[in-house]
């Protein structure tokens, strides 16, 4: 074989190897949202007597017996995401200060291994709070998904694969931004006008705003690099 058609294989050898990373990235974008869904789903069934999804936070599992399910649930949830944003970073075409985008929804997977880091916990009268760090887990995961999106539109646009999407995904990403607002001001706080339905209102955004996006992009991904 020639020095030339041995060059070429290896070419060929990189391609396919970049290929496989590319759609191994792109489901984990497409796995980590349905898991992560089902994982949380299942724990509600189990706990149905004393635990309410429309007045409480996923989070709140984490709190009382088998709370670890669901920490290890952020743990999967979170690696699966910062693998989601690295396959979006390599996919989508390079634009000035286009990594921003990416960045910022890995950060969003951050957020979810600090929420396993820093769980909810149940006082002796059943009551569930927060001993320290999972606010702030919380305001990263949320606050970074609706930015994220925001930033990385603007790079879909600058991609004729990928600029059919860009609409929609600022769409979400500003939906998320209002989201994050009436969760942290009228939901999630003791008290708040919103408190009794703060499960359900989080549920709503990640459910219906921020995972159908994460799903979509993924999938495009996942033809793209299978193409």
């Amino acid at each position: 074989m020639t020095e030339h058609a041995l060059h070429m294989t290896g070419q060929a050898d990189d391609v396919a190897t970049d290929r496989r990373w590319d759609r191994a990235l792109a489901s984990a974008g497409i796995a980590g949202p349905v898991l992560f869904t089902a994982g949380f789903l299942g724990q509600e069934l189990l706990r149905i007597e004393e635990y309410s999804p429309i007045a409480e936070p996923v989070s709140a599992l984490e709190a009382g017996p088998n709370g670890w399910l669901q920490q290890v649930n952020f743990v999967v949830f979170g690696v699966l995401t910062i693998a989601f944003a690295l396959g979006l970073h390599r996919g989508v075409r390079p634009a000035r200060r286009g990594s921003a985008g990416p960045a910022v929804l890995a950060v969003s997977g951050v957020g979810a291994l600090l929420a396993a880091l820093f769980p909810l916990r149940e006082d002796a009268a059943g009551v569930t709070y927060d001993p320290g760090g999972h606010f702030a887990s919380g305001v990263t995961f949320f606050l970074s998904s609706a930015v994220g999106l925001v930033l990385l539109s603007r790079r879909l646009r600058t991609d004729s694969r990928w600029r059919g999407l860009a609409g929609y995904t600022l769409g979400c990403g500003l939906a998320a931004v209002v989201g994050f607002v009436v969760l942290g001001a009228l939901a999630i706080p003791d008290g708040a006008p919103l408190h009794e339905w703060a499960g359900l209102a989080q549920r709503i955004v990640v459910l219906a705003v921020l995972f159908p996006c994460r799903v979509l992009l993924s999938v495009r991904l996942l033809r793209l690099s299978s193409g």
